[in-house]
């Protein structure tokens, strides 16, 4: 029996994963998060709780003491330099506390033109340092991040957008709470995988195919950056995550998140759940 650690089991994929390893029964399942007082539905399933805040290091040198593996699940900082400094912390405690880590980080951070690529890069370059075995997990889009756009789009029946003829292969949450799951119960083997869907489509395809299954009309309208920028503030999205809105499609339109893998069957021995099957079982969201 192994002690696996789970950092930001508050948060959506952390209880996943942590839920996913208790149904096992196989190993000791530890919930870490700044707060333990939210993680007590998982205590009562069986998971030990510890408190872990990546912005104090003390903390998380006694959360990953006996640990034999941790997961990393990378935090949404926004600060400048914040969330690669979280990370490190959290990277550097479980190093010393001679831990297994397994990092969630995002494809192709090396000369990505998403804004936050450079923290998740950094990541990756401390955890491969620090001698410990390690498992990187490239996550791509997830295929619930659509739902924080494409209602709206449907509500006004145009989608604008900078991605041209970028495409990317959105994968589901639930199918990278299990490739993490998976990754952190076995021995790490110095691997970097990146977690991806089955398919690789353009913005207008998923809308096309959105369209398909939700029954409504959805035009996609090809803007520039700057043309996105505008019309974004102009809807009254926060200014602070303009730029970050932005550099997805930037990034898109110029191929950082065309690869597809095989990686998630690899780990979990089950076919990646399709972009159809999630617009069919969310048709009430739209």
């Amino acid at each position: 029996m192994s002690n696996l650690l789970v950092t930001g089991a508050n948060g959506k994929l952390g209880r996943h994963v942590v839920s996913l390893l208790l149904e096992t029964g196989k190993d000791h399942i530890i919930a870490a998060s700044r707060d333990t007082a939210k993680l007590a539905d998982l205590a009562a399933k069986g998971a030990e709780t510890r408190r872990a805040d990546f912005d104090d290091p003390a903390s998380l040198a006694a959360a990953f003491k006996g640990a034999d593996r941790v997961l990393i699940i990378s935090t949404d900082a926004l600060g400048s330099g914040q969330r690669l400094k979280q990370h490190l912390n959290a990277v550097k405690a479980a190093a010393e506390a001679d831990a297994e880590i397994v990092y969630t980080s995002m494809p192709k951070p090396d000369g990505s033109a998403v804004i936050f690529a450079p923290d998740h890069l950094g990541t990756e370059k401390a955890v491969i340092a620090s001698g410990r075995p390690y498992t990187i997990l490239r996550d791509a889009w997830y295929q619930e991040n659509l739902l924080m756009n494409l209602p709206g789009a449907f509500a006004s029946g145009t989608l604008y957008t900078s991605a041209g003829e970028g495409r990317q292969a959105h994968v589901s949450h639930a199918d990278v709470a299990r490739s993490a799951a998976a990754a952190l119960s076995k021995p790490s083997t110095n691997e970097i995988l990146t977690l991806t869907g089955p398919e690789r489509l353009t913005t207008k395809q998923i809308a096309a195919l959105a369209s398909e299954i939700i029954g409504k009309p959805l035009a996609v309208v090809g803007l520039t950056d700057e043309q996105l920028a505008s019309g974004m503030k102009a809807a009254g999205v926060p200014k602070a995550i303009i730029p970050m809105l932005v550099s997805f499609d930037t990034n898109t339109r110029q191929g950082g998140f065309d690869i597809l893998t095989g990686d998630v069957e690899k780990l979990t021995g089950l076919k990646p759940e399709t972009l159809r099957a999630f617009f069919e079982a969310n048709k009430a969201s739209f």
